[in-house]
């Protein structure tokens, strides 16, 4: 037995391939079992009223190609908006041999032509990595079909690797690049068996095979898939069938110009649609236009006419309709890029900036930046793709293996597009540049959703679901129009000046008996990292007078649900804050803790809110809200508080006369629509009661989180979309709430900066000690002095000013005493007892 390093894929000794034991649960598991819901509403089943199609061929032969155009285009626009994508891949020719023989290919090759019938490991892993270094998320593997089975040279290179098959060694090279790289594989091995399906789909992000024609007729003796098995209709349909029935994101599509009609093109076009409507899967079908080499049997032949090629883009995309990704290579029709955007076109599909395309090599592949130029100039904006699209990353339990899909998290935003940079909140890395932070010049495309959505929040009206949506999908110009809006919003509604409070979060407990799964903070047993404390209240008193000592006006106190505290033990605590520093704004206890709270003490909610703001309470923090949609919550926090008993309790407290933050904690598990509906429920909220002071978007810190580190979360926001939570917020928001706060512990000093310029008049507090984001693993520090904070506003062109939790001015004594603090002296973590006496000794219970 022998393995390549780094593989799960164990190779034998002899001829026959296994996986070890961990992939054959993978493989039973794609192989078979109940399907979840397919994406978007498109069945499972075969339609019980399938449609008759006739009368769509019939028009599409018959229409002129400006008008099909102009119709595709407008379907492409409503699905797709401004963006077109690409991947940027590097190609792996794992073989050249082929069992096929068609008339046109100069990729397929003989063993005499070729120094070996198979890549070695060494040369994939080479190839890959330098794919890696120059910045590529997709490898794809380009392969002949089945070539041991017409060459004996093929077969007995495999059985010195250890394989059976050529599909075998491709399963074991995709294991290989997951294991060393960062790459996510693509396969397009031919045509397939269920179990070869299967198999690649525990080591592979999504799957492959062109179709390329569905008409029999040119599988004829003088045709160009004479001679070629595999290249018969029935059989890649087939392959294409059960690649939807075992949920793999597929790509297919068309070749045009090898002796077929443009009936026989519609008639291809709608055979995939059907499988399609069936399935789900087809993520991308692609026009490919036919190029005479040198050397085949078609050298002579015409290549299709680019009125040709735009006309089939149309018919596909009128066929597929507004969400499908149309795809025609740029390489094969250089220069034509404006036209073939006309014709509908959402995807440029893979670039390399390392391999040749092995399959055209005499095309080139453009350079990424003249492609984000060509597609600038049509008014849109290039945006970078996995080798799985959006749609389906989107939703990785339903598409993705359980081996594959940590790592398409890791390299995905929330919109299932590619993660671009090193950027994450928490991470001392420098955020890349959005582009100038002001509105596009004249003649650049801002979309209609984003125009009509940035004018109706400008005006204060309250937006809908789609166009908050709308104004966080913006990239390109729409992003720029975003930002400009939101910080002309800002300076309308909050002026120049950038506020902050000085104070102390004092966490008294990380004792917690709820488990939410994205929580680096709580300690339920010994064995989890680091000590579980419960502070005695000598410590939060000395807390409290040394914040006080150092110029604070508010101290911060939250904790987590300890088993041994009760509404009296809140109680105790503020009394104890309060003692210690009568004048100091006591901000405490989530809206988990008040409901904890009441509850223990078997008091209405209200009724409790009541006896802490008697007893000095001043303010409450709008935590624990996460994402105000109880479908992510059951994910993040199943057993915490739903959407509805969040803002019940923050709606009492704003009845009891107690003001509150909002928060919104995102980039995990979440989507732009999950941010929407939560911001439209804080606006809602804020529309009755008016008792926040301030919006907080709290960006996911992913590094030591467990939802992250077993593989099942995003790592945290972009930059581009932290950015625009501001932004959207300031707008979504408007005029009903005028602070939107940053958060430098989580964005760090440029990221804060950035949101400055986004819609953010507010830099929250100074902190003096941070344990929540320092346990998810944030390298940004714990404090930030007076000094910094008002450096960090002078450095962004506005005016720093003090101010107390409910936005009110700070005297000049506590100003300057926080400008002459002493250093923090070290604090003290009292070991968790099973219970403590709530009277307020903080003294353990015998």
């Amino acid at each position: 037995m022998k393995r390549f390093p780094g593989s799960a894929i164990a190779l034998p000794d002899s001829s026959t391939p296994r996986l070890v034991a961990s992939r054959p649960a993978r493989l039973a598991a794609a192989a078979g079992g109940p399907a979840p819901p397919t994406p978007h509403g498109m069945p499972m089943t075969e339609p019980q009223d399938t449609p008759d199609l006739a009368p769509l061929r019939e028009r599409l032969l018959q229409e002129r190609c400006d008008r099909l155009c102009a119709e595709a285009a407008s379907l492409r626009d409503a699905g797709h908006g401004n963006v077109v994508t690409y991947s940027r891949k590097v190609f792996v020719p794992l073989t050249r041999l082929c069992r096929d023989v068609c008339h046109y290919c100069t990729f397929a090759t003989t063993p005499r032509a070729v120094a070996r019938p198979y890549l070695e490991p060494d040369e994939v892993l080479a190839i890959a990595a330098a794919g890696e270094r120059a910045g590529c998320h997709e490898v794809l593997f380009t392969l002949g079909d089945k070539p041991e089975l017409r060459y004996a040279a093929a077969r007995e290179h495999l059985a010195r690797l250890g394989f059976a098959s050529t599909i075998a060694y491709l399963a074991a090279m995709c294991d290989l690049v997951l294991a060393k790289t960062s790459l996510l594989p693509h396969v397009n091995p031919g045509v397939m068996t269920r179990d070869d399906l299967a198999l690649l789909r525990t080591v592979s992000a999504s799957q492959g095979l062109m179709l390329e024609s569905a008409s029999e007729r040119l599988c004829a003796a003088g045709e160009v898939h004479h001679g070629s098995p595999d290249k018969r209709p029935a059989a890649r349909l087939a392959t294409i069938r059960l690649a939807g029935e075992l949920a793999i994101p597929f790509t297919s599509g068309i070749l045009i110009g090898i002796g077929e009609t443009r009936g026989e093109r519609i008639d291809a076009l709608l055979a995939l649609r059907r499988l399609h409507e069936r399935h789900g899967h087809l993520q991308e079908v692609i026009v490919q236009n036919f190029r005479a080499k040198p050397g085949t049997k078609r050298a002579a032949a015409a290549e299709p006419a680019l009125d040709d090629l735009m006309w089939t883009i149309a018919a596909a995309r009128v066929v597929f309709g507004a969400s499908m990704s149309i795809q025609a290579p740029p390489n094969l029709t250089p220069e034509a890029y404006p036209r073939l955007l006309a014709a509908g076109l959402d995807d440029w599909g893979g670039v390399s900036p390392v391999t040749p395309d092995h399959v055209n090599p005499e095309a080139p592949w453009p350079h990424v930046e003249a492609l984000r130029r060509h597609t600038a100039a049509a008014g849109k904006t290039l945006v970078e793709r996995l080798a799985v699209h959006p749609r389906y990353a989107s939703e990785p339990a339903r598409w993705l293996d359980p081996h594959v899909r940590p790592r398409v998290l890791a390299a995905m935003d929330a919109s299932g597009h590619a993660r671009t940079d090193a950027w994450c909140p928490g991470l001392a890395v420098a955020p890349p540049s959005l582009g100038p932070a002001r509105a596009p010049a004249p003649g650049r495309t801002v979309s209609r959703p984003v125009a009509e959505a940035i004018a109706r929040a400008v005006d204060g009206a309250a937006l809908d679901e789609a166009a908050v949506v709308a104004l966080f999908a913006a990239r390109g110009d729409d992003l720029r129009a975003v930002v400009a809006a939101a910080d002309a919003t800002r300076r309308a509604a909050a002026g120049d000046v950038v506020r902050y409070v000085v104070n102390r979060n004092v966490n008294y407990t990380n004792v917690c008996t709820y488990r939410c799964r994205f929580c680096a903070f709580s300690k339920a047993g010994g064995d989890l990292r680091g000590p579980a404390y419960d502070l005695a209240h000598e410590e939060v008193a000395r807390r409290v007078r040394e914040a006080w000592a150092r110029g604070a006006t508010e101290v911060c106190m939250q904790g987590g649900i300890h088993p041994a505290y009760t509404g009296e033990t809140y109680l105790a605590l503020l009394d104890t804050a309060k003692r210690a520093a009568p004048a100091m704004h006591v901000h405490a206890f989530s809206p988990l803790e008040v409901f904890h709270g009441a509850r223990t003490m078997r008091l209405p909610v209200d009724a409790f809110l009541g006896r802490l703001r008697d007893a000095g309470l001043g303010s409450l923090p709008g935590t624990a809200a996460e994402i105000l949609d109880d479908g992510v919550r059951a994910v993040l926090c199943p057993d915490k508080l739903t959407t509805d008993q969040w803002l019940d309790v923050v709606a009492k407290a704003h009845e009891s006369g107690l003001r509150t933050t909002a928060t919104i904690m995102f980039g995990h598990v979440d989507a732009p629509v999950h941010w929407a509906r939560h911001l439209l429920a804080i606006r809602g909220l804020q529309a009755r009661t008016g008792g926040f002071t301030e919006f907080v978007p709290l960006p996911f810190v992913h590094m030591e989180a467990p939802l992250h580190r077993k593989g099942l979360a995003r790592r945290g926001p972009t930059y581009r979309e932290a950015v625009l939570m501001h932004a959207v917020a300031r707008l979504a928001l408007h005029p009903l709430l005028t602070n939107i706060q940053v958060s430098w512990v989580k964005m760090g000093t440029s990221g804060a900066a950035g949101c400055l310029a986004a819609g953010a008049n507010d830099l929250g507090g100074t902190l003096m000690n941070e344990s929540i984001s320092r346990a998810a693993g944030t390298q940004h520090g714990q404090e930030m002095p007076p000094a910094a904070m008002e450096a960090l506003v002078r450095g962004a062109g506005r005016t720093p000013r003090q101010r107390t939790t409910l936005y009110g001015e700070v005297p000049a004594a506590r100003r300057a005493a926080s400008f002459a603090a002493a250093p923090v002296a070290p604090v003290v973590l009292s070991p968790s007892c099973r219970g403590r006496d709530t009277a307020g000794t903080g003294a353990p219970v015998a």
